[in-house]
């Protein structure tokens, strides 16, 4: 694009059918909303070989329909077909906040929000009924798992009804992914952090170590996404989290889980040098992300 209208090298291949899957997907959306690229595109469609093929479509439905000399019928009948058969001019773009809704609503429905209230309320239940003094350490090392959990539970066909119909649009791919994606962290983030700052605090990490951290897996699982699957990935990444931070932690022989994992957790994510390793793992999954975006446009199409 070049500015707000498609460039014209653009539209040339898209009306050759040179122009790459997910830019031509791009252009079709583009055209929604803006009429002055929507009559380029077709002008350039017109002037190649298919042009002439759609004229003589047109000219066929149009003698089928309209009646012949000897059964005329009135003009405003002939006016109608020529009106149907015209391309009406292109609408008002549509309101933005209902395609929002529709693309993010996977997102928060089903059992991944319950289950984020329940990880919660279940770290405050812990600390202040049960009394349990690591109830902080658990929700950190729990924490970080579930949005990479809400993001596998957002995007696929065992998550979204729609998902065939989703994925043929070209709005599907790593731009629906990440929309959903950034729900997933709007409504997690918050809570998790909001449970961990009522949580009482003998020692180790603080109730916001845990971002960094948890939006590098995320962006680590959005990552492998392009080559496992999401499900796979999110299983690799969340997996291999909790089996790094719980495992020692409950293999301690003397039996103070809650002191070894709060250990475990100030070697993981305490610390300035600590949070500054997981800020760049983090951009360098963003990065391998954009070069590997292409590869969203078909994930789990089928």
């Amino acid at each position: 694009m070049t500015g707000r209208h498609a460039a014209e090298t653009l539209i040339a291949r898209y009306a050759d059918g040179s122009l790459p899957d997910a830019d031509a997907w791009s252009l079709e959306k583009h055209l929604e909303s803006c009429a002055s690229c929507a009559g380029r595109v077709s002008g350039a469609v017109r002037a190649t070989a298919a042009g002439a093929v759609l004229a003589d479509v047109r000219d066929a439905v149009l003698a089928a329909a309209t009646p012949a000399p000897a059964e005329a019928a009135p003009q405003g009948l002939r006016d109608a077909v020529l009106a149907a058969a015209t391309p009406a001019p292109a609408e008002a773009p549509p309101l933005r906040t209902p395609r929002l809704l529709w693309a993010a609503a996977p997102a928060v429905r089903g059992a991944w929000l319950p289950a984020v209230l329940l990880v919660a309320l279940g770290a405050v239940l812990l600390a202040h009924v049960a009394g349990f003094s690591g109830a902080r350490s658990l929700l950190l090392a729990v924490a970080p798992v579930v949005p990479v959990a809400g993001v596998a539970l957002s995007y696929g066909r065992h998550a979204d009804p729609l998902h065939e119909l989703a994925a043929s649009t070209p709005s599907a791919g790593l731009r629906l992914v990440l929309t959903r994606t950034a729900v997933v962290l709007a409504v997690s983030l918050p809570l998790l952090t909001l449970a961990g700052l009522v949580l009482p605090s003998p020692g180790g990490p603080g109730a916001a170590a845990w971002l960094l951290p948890g939006l590098t897996l995320t962006l680590a699982a959005l990552a492998l996404g392009g080559w496992l699957g999401l499900r796979t990935a999110t299983a690799v990444t969340g997996g291999g989290w909790l089996c790094a931070v719980l495992a020692p932690a409950l293999a301690t022989p003397d039996g103070a889980v809650a002191r070894h994992l709060s250990d475990q957790l100030s070697a993981y994510v305490g610390g300035a040098a600590t949070q500054g390793g997981w800020a760049a793992a983090a951009a360098l999954c963003a990065v391998l992300l954009a070069a590997r975006r292409t590869a969203y446009d078909r994930l789990e199409r089928f």
